[in-house]
């Protein structure tokens, strides 16, 4: 038995592809929106798996909000890079399922370990 929690978050950054030959080779930017599922497998006696605010906590610190992307990580800031950045510092401290990184309405990545 196990409950996924969900958590949503949103961040501004610029980024720019390296390695990419279109538009988004060039510096833009995004208003990004992360989703992050965590899984429960019990139940505190108030009937909680792990309290949102703690992962809404984490999430906010790791987060570049108003950054250049490419200032703060040494690999290309991709969205599927990103949400592969974030589960694993998420990892550290819950137990994540998956994270997703949507750079607009219309396009996400989400990255998982699950088999």
């Amino acid at each position: 038995m196990s409950w996924i929690l969900k958590v949503k978050d949103r961040f501004q950054a610029a980024h720019f592809l390296k390695e990419y030959k279109g538009k988004c080779e060039k510096i833009h930017g995004h208003t990004f929106q992360v989703e992050v599922e965590i899984e429960a497998t019990e139940l505190d006696k108030a009937g909680i798996g792990i309290d949102f605010t703690k992962i809404k906590q984490k999430l906010s610190e790791i987060l570049p909000d108003h950054t250049l992307l490419n200032e703060v990580y040494d690999f290309n800031p991709s969205a599927e890079n990103l949400a592969r950045h974030f589960f694993l510092e998420l990892r550290k401290h819950f137990p994540a399922k998956k994270v997703t990184v949507w750079e607009s309405e219309d396009a996400s990545a989400t990255y998982s370990e699950d088999s």
